[in-house]
């Protein structure tokens, strides 16, 4: 019987999950999200004897692609890319001296991802959505059960959108439409942090809050403590509402 084994392998400063998926029976694998420690990625790729048939990008922030240079060299695999995040992509090297790091240019991606496109691994089929808000060219990938969904929804929390190219109006209209869009016993394997599953989310992450609920006037995301209140910056965008009053 061809079964799909996630392996998710936390990793670096940022404590990113890089993912295994491969297909039990045939050998068949692909990486989702090399970050900053390939070594680990390749010997845990070694250990289980699975052949790497791809490289998936969710989105180009640096934690997400440091080690896909060392696992492209060492393993062959062809890079999958959303075109919208080809900007960032190439300024892999600027990125990392923002953060203390030194990294040279990102090898050239071999395929663009896009949006309803169908990807296989192994025997299983596995679907692209267009995700964008965290970054422009996110994307996340669905099949029966669970979704590999980048930095778009955490565990009690959801990505940010206080970087360059990144929209919390688009972040949240994701979420609606492709996460909550999904059963409750999806699992979610996220960019950083442990699974959850949607449901858990639909009805106990804060940032998914009603429509009655405050919004910073800047960048949408709810007042999740009425102690919090507007008076202090968002947590988000670090607007201050010094008037207490989220429409100041």
């Amino acid at each position: 019987m061809s079964e799909l084994t996630v392996v998710s392998i936390p990793n670096g400063q940022f404590a990113q999950n890089c993912y295994l998926l491969g297909d039990t029976a045939t050998g068949d694998a692909v990486m989702i999200d090399p970050g900053e420690e390939p070594d680990r990625f390749l010997a845990e790729l070694d250990r289980r004897g699975w052949r790497l048939g791809g490289i998936w990008i969710t989105h180009a922030h640096l934690d997400h692609i440091l080690g896909v240079g060392a696992v492209r060299e060492a393993t062959g695999a062809p890079v999958w890319l959303h075109p919208a995040d080809r900007a960032l992509y190439d300024a892999l090297p600027d990125q990392a001296e923002m953060y203390g790091y030194h990294a040279g240019p990102a090898p050239e991606p071999d395929h663009e991802l896009a949006h309803d496109q169908t990807l296989r691994v192994g025997r299983h089929d596995v679907r692209v959505r267009a995700t964008p808000g965290h970054s422009p060219g996110s994307v996340s990938f669905v099949l029966p059960g669970r979704i590999f969904g980048g930095d778009v929804l955490f565990q009690g929390s959801i990505g940010r959108t206080d970087l360059p190219g990144a929209s919390s109006a688009q972040l949240f209209d994701s979420i609606e439409r492709e996460f909550l869009s999904l059963p409750d016993d999806t699992v979610v394997h996220s960019g950083h942090g442990p699974d959850t599953t949607i449901g858990a989310e639909r009805h106990g992450n804060p940032f998914l809050a009603g429509p009655d609920v405050p919004r910073c006037n800047r960048c949408g995301f709810p007042v999740v403590s009425r102690a919090w209140g507007c008076k202090n910056p968002c947590p988000n965008c670090g607007t201050v509402y010094p008037l207490g009053d989220c429409s100041d």
